[in-house]
């Protein structure tokens, strides 16, 4: 990759963070996507050789400085996130938009299970299942955002 186009990850990295603090009506938030989730998964599988889990784990630690959640909450999270993103990377290249919405469900699942845990080892209250409609709203955002980011990507040479 071109050592002056990394720009651009760091530039989708700092949108998600502003739009995982984006002020929305209460009965919003529950529904408010994962979008570090989502650009940990997507620069993972483009870039596995590069991009991994340590690059995860301060994407996380970022979040969890900007958000105010514990810290570790989504460092932990994301870290694993990563990882299954890397264990799998080639087969889900070749997965039809269909299969990838599903297994992004999958993954920010266990995401969004791993910062519900560490939360609730700090002692605050987690919900029952609506911890899942994050995952399921970027789920939905996936086949929308993923070819803009591709195309950008290319454009960029960032490969």
């Amino acid at each position: 990759m071109e050592a002056h186009n990394r720009w651009f990850i760091l530039l989708t990295i700092f949108v998600a963070l502003l739009l995982a603090v984006m002020p929305l009506p209460t009965s919003w938030l529950w529904f408010r996507p994962a979008f570090c989730a989502l650009l940990v998964i997507f620069w993972t599988t483009r870039m596995p050789q590069e991009l991994g889990v340590g690059f995860a784990w301060v994407v996380g630690l970022v979040e969890d400085l900007v958000t105010g959640s514990t810290l570790g909450a989504h460092a932990l999270a994301l870290a694993v996130l990563a990882y299954f993103s890397l264990l799998t990377y080639r087969r889900t290249r070749a997965f039809n938009p269909g299969q990838q919405l599903m297994w992004v469900f999958v993954l920010v699942g266990i995401n969004q299970l791993l910062g519900n845990w560490v939360h609730s080892l700090a002692g605050k209250p987690v919900p029952g299942l609506t911890f899942l409609w994050p995952a399921l709203t970027t789920a939905l955002l996936w086949p929308l955002i993923t070819p803009w980011l591709h195309g950008a990507a290319s454009r960029l040479q960032i490969r």
